[in-house]
């Protein structure tokens, strides 16, 4: 599926050809403190099927506790966490973040991972009350 995207100020474009069914949840927490919420959805592909549209991205490396590094890429400007990538052999994957893809309606996550971290009330969400607008 080709897809498109930018961030929320629109200096950071991007296009893509993904895999729908690669769609995942993560509820790291890393993910947590670097989204400042209860999970991060991302879509990966290779990284020959991404490309860089507009302005750069700035880059902050998160290491992990078993070493490993992952590139986080996000708008300069505004802040957007746009793309995460990582090094070695970790390199050949992009993970793109749902929430910049233009057409992320139709992306349902298909897995989740790191559920150990989930925060204990997110399979509530769906039943809590709410408005259709603010």
């Amino acid at each position: 599926m080709r897809i498109d995207g930018q961030c929320h100020c629109g200096f950071v474009t991007y296009e893509a050809d993904i895999d729908p069914d690669d769609v995942a949840i993560c509820h790291c927490t890393d993910c947590q403190q670097l989204t400042g919420t209860a999970y991060r959805v991302s879509a990966g592909t290779a990284r020959e099927n991404f490309r860089l549209t507009g302005g750069e991205p700035k880059l902050y490396v998160k290491t992990a506790e078993n070493g490993r590094k992952r590139l986080q890429f996000f708008c300069p400007n505004c802040g957007s966490p746009v793309y995460t990538t990582g090094t070695d052999e970790d390199a050949e994957e992009v993970g793109i973040r749902l929430g910049t893809i233009n057409q992320r309606r139709d992306l349902a996550p298909k897995s989740q991972i790191w559920r150990s971290s989930a925060l204990p009330w997110i399979h509530s969400v769906g039943t809590l009350p709410g408005h259709d607008r603010d």
